[in-house]
């Protein structure tokens, strides 16, 4: 395949001194935990959606329509687009706040970003919890929002410039590892909050969200911003002091990196408007289609269709009432230990393996799923599925569900975050979260009727992204595992295809032009 040409990166690119020390891992671990207070979210919300006593104080008329309505067709459950636009009110929160976090990054650093982000949603979780009328409910939800919007705009920056090169994927993937852990911790206190008698014990689910929140507070005042932000800022000898202090070496040891990081950000302040230098420079666009096209694609990778089918499928093998909870704690438990498989192997296989190997996986795994229910509801989605049908489909969820978890849901995090230099890197995170946050919420509101009409046909749909995504890496995504940040440009310039249209203005590459110049007038 012509996109896989970039190998052998430590004989190719620089190696520093230094390696993971306690204090970098505690320090990643920390900006982490920001991945959890998004997972949380997105696990609490389905169960948050569908509690009566909820539903009852905030949303009676959709409470008595659900009650009135009785559905047989198994793909059309019932839609309701105002409870699905308030689920989608934290998202596209998330997605305007995204836009705020690369000035406030770019200004404060990462570490007060994520500190602004924890005290956000803490602060909506707190309302959200003892809310008695919308008004309040709602502006808690988008205080939640901005949150997430700051965090997953923070952490993973934070991740990667904290990171030594050689494990800058394993460190980057704990974010979505804390995604998978919150989405867990979130299905279990769903499960029994449920049982609370009196109906109140959502408000004890919304309340543990500033648990996570609580924790990126307080652990943001003890970890030092990473050496490139506090560099840009100004401030060279604090940078100098916590790059010793991170890699566990001593100042002449650390000099090489130091002296690298000196002049990437001598290089970010060439640029006068960075939006603009990224948006319409030309300069980036190579990086620009993967941080634009890297989110867009994981929102079709189909993953809400199975989750969402998933208690359905548990139910038919005896779960019954507690198919919900059953399937969301083995779904998740798949995610998270999956997850580590990512984390164990990406700087080891590389970001391309992962991509592929998980898209090929995903692509079966689907049309499997899509053809067993086809089989069994047709085009009526009237009908049950055998015991035996079922179980050979949450086989596929489960085999399906662990090939996102160490491909599309770490790596889409991971591959915009190490992309880009320093002079836009800000501003290329804060259009990854925005394209990631928009998606996620459109998605969210139009899968229902998507699954009405198409029926069955949902998971071809979802199939056929997977692989037009699949041979879009293969073709177009170079390998960036163990590529110092300071020096990934240079993979752009030896891919086969992106190398045609990359504008190289680096003082190596003018020196180079100018010295080639000089021979063919000597000549």
């Amino acid at each position: 395949m012509p996109g896989a040409v970039i190998v052998h990166h430590h004989a190719r690119y620089k190696t520093y001194p230094g390696d993971v020390t306690g204090f970098v891992f505690y320090s990643c671990l920390v900006a982490s935990v920001g991945g959890c207070i998004f997972g949380y979210d997105i696990g609490l919300s389905a169960g948050l959606t569908s509690t009566e006593s909820f539903l009852i104080m905030f949303f009676p008329d959709i409470y008595r329509q659900q009650k009135e309505e009785v559905i047989t067709n198994q793909y059309c459950k019932f839609d309701s687009q105002e409870l699905s636009f308030f689920g989608s009110s934290l998202f596209l929160s998330a997605a305007l706040a995204s836009l705020f976090a690369s000035p406030m990054a770019r200004a404060f650093g990462r570490k007060w970003t994520l500190f602004s982000a924890a005290s956000a949603y803490v602060t909506g979780a707190c309302m959200g919890s003892v809310a008695t009328t919308f008004t309040v409910l709602l502006i808690g939800r988008l205080l939640l929002g901005v949150g997430v919007g700051l965090c997953i705009h923070a952490s993973p920056l934070y991740i990667s410039e904290m990171a030594p090169a050689q494990q800058r994927g394993m460190l980057n993937i704990l974010f979505q590892f804390m995604i998978t852990i919150g989405i867990l911790s979130a299905s279990l206190t769903n499960y029994l909050t449920a049982r609370f008698i009196g109906g109140w014990g959502w408000r004890v689910g919304l309340a543990m969200g500033a648990v996570p929140g609580g924790i990126i507070a307080l652990g943001s005042l003890a970890i030092p911003d990473t050496p490139i932000s506090l560099l840009s800022r100004g401030e060279a000898e604090e940078a100098r002091a916590v790059l010793s202090q991170i890699r566990g070496i001593g100042p002449d040891d650390s000099r090489q990196e130091y002296d690298d990081l000196v002049s990437a950000c001598e290089d970010s302040k060439s640029v006068a408007n960075p939006w603009r230098e990224l948006l319409f420079g030309g300069r980036y666009k190579p990086q620009l289609v993967i941080s634009l096209s890297v989110p867009f694609f994981q929102q079709l990778t189909g993953i809400n269709v199975i989750m969402f089918y998933a208690p359905v499928l548990f139910k038919t093998m005896g779960f019954h009432g507690d198919a919900s909870i059953v399937s969301s704690v083995i779904t998740g438990l798949v995610n998270v230990f999956s997850t580590f498989v990512a984390l164990m192997t990406a700087d080891k296989v590389g970001r391309r393996a992962l991509f592929l190997q998980g898209g090929t996986q995903m692509i079966i795994s689907q049309i499997l799923v899509g053809t067993f229910i086809g089989l069994q509801f047709g085009l009526s989605g009237t009908g049950a599925i055998s015991e035996q049908y079922a179980m050979c489909i949450v086989l596929f969820v489960c085999v399906y569900v662990a090939g996102f978890a160490w491909s599309w849901g770490p790596m889409g995090w991971l591959i915009p975050s190490e992309v880009y230099p320093l002079a836009v890197r800000s501003q290329a995170q804060s259009i990854t979260v925005f394209v990631n946050m928009c998606f996620t919420a459109f998605i969210g509101q139009i899968f229902l009727t998507l699954l009405c009409h198409l029926r069955f046909g949902l998971f071809y749909f979802f199939g056929a992204w997977l692989l037009l995504m699949t041979v879009f890496i293969a073709v177009l995504l170079p390998e960036t595992k163990c590529v110092p940040l300071e020096e990934v440009s240079h993979v752009w310039r030896k891919h086969w295809f992106w190398r045609k249209l990359v504008v190289d203005t680096s003082a190596d590459a003018r020196g180079a032009e100018m010295r080639k110049r000089i021979a063919l007038e000597m000549s």
